[in-house]
């Protein structure tokens, strides 16, 4: 009784909360023609959800730089959606990110993700930061620039309270927004965004949602980024490795509750990591009261 009685309390929580929800996703560059449908059939249909924006990921050699450039001013020039590219440092100048840069403002995109990048094995040169980006781009124009944080802490950071002062730095330098990785962790979400309000960090902490279809690939993924993938997480994929339409109902069931409880922390955006898929981030929205613009 007393969890129907808490179902009924976080359905009306969105029901109460809906017309403040925000909304944005991340898509990345299709390599083929098949995966190029695919991404513009999920641009289209979650448009209608009208985001907020919608971020494009990018890799550091350059014919994937050019991908995302092209992707992003095609997003702005046929849908008319805030389209942000992610923009590293990694394998590119202080002088070609300024070329890119303005090259961005001059096509009309004002937001921009400004990330460090992962550093190459080998790699040589000299480490340029996100702090170092975010002044970099407030140096060229007004960009409205998201930086990445890790509730669960980066994966090469030396401590959670290095990491802190890290992103206070690209905060100070002039981000306006905070994106973090994926996790499943509520807690550990909500303590960061403490720890954040107590070193003056005011921006705010829009949590990243992963609706996970592919658990083995999670597991990879979250080893990769120092992600904790919860006992009770595990427990909800077992024996569905060849049960494709089971993990989606599970996927769907696990976001929805993350951004019911998150919504009731005070939550008002929701950055969905779609994987250039549409269904499920559609299904979680409008649960959440996001509703399709006449």
């Amino acid at each position: 009784m007393s969890y129907a009685k808490e179902i009924d309390t976080l359905n009306q929580h969105i029901t109460d909360i809906n017309k403040k929800i925000n909304v944005s996703f991340e898509f990345f560059p299709a390599k083929n023609e098949k995966m190029e449908n695919l991404l513009w059939d999920s641009i289209h249909r979650l448009k209608t959800l009208n985001p907020k924006f919608v971020s494009v990921t990018y890799g550091a050699n350059s014919g994937e730089r050019d991908r995302t450039h092209s992707i992003v001013k095609a997003i702005k020039q046929e849908t008319g959606l805030e389209a942000a590219p992610h923009l590293t440092g990694i394998d590119a100048t202080p002088e070609e990110l300024r070329v890119i840069a303005k090259d961005y403002w001059d096509s009309g995109i004002r937001r921009i993700v400004a990330l460090r990048g992962d550093e190459p094995e080998g790699y040589e040169r000299k480490p340029f930061y996100a702090s170092d980006l975010v002044a970099l781009l407030r140096s060229v124009a007004d960009f409205d620039i998201s930086v990445a944080a890790y509730p669960e802490v980066h994966p090469e950071a030396k401590s959670a309270q290095a990491d802190l002062i890290n992103l206070k730095r690209k905060i100070d330098a002039g981000a306006n927004h905070v994106i973090t990785q994926f996790f499943f962790d509520i807690e550990s979400y909500l303590r960061f965004r403490d720890r954040c309000a107590s070193i003056g960090i005011d921006a705010e902490i829009v949590p990243g949602i992963l609706p996970v279809t592919n658990f083995k690939q999670l597991t990879k993924m979250a080893s990769i980024t120092n992600v904790k993938i919860p006992a009770w997480l595990a427990k909800m994929y077992e024996g569905l490795d060849n049960d494709q339409t089971t993990r989606n109902l599970v996927a769907a069931s696990v976001a929805m509750d993350m951004v019911k409880i998150l919504s009731r922390e005070g939550v008002n955006d929701f950055h969905f990591y779609t994987l250039n898929r549409s269904e499920l981030t559609y299904a979680i929205c409008h649960t959440l009261g996001v509703r399709p613009t006449e």
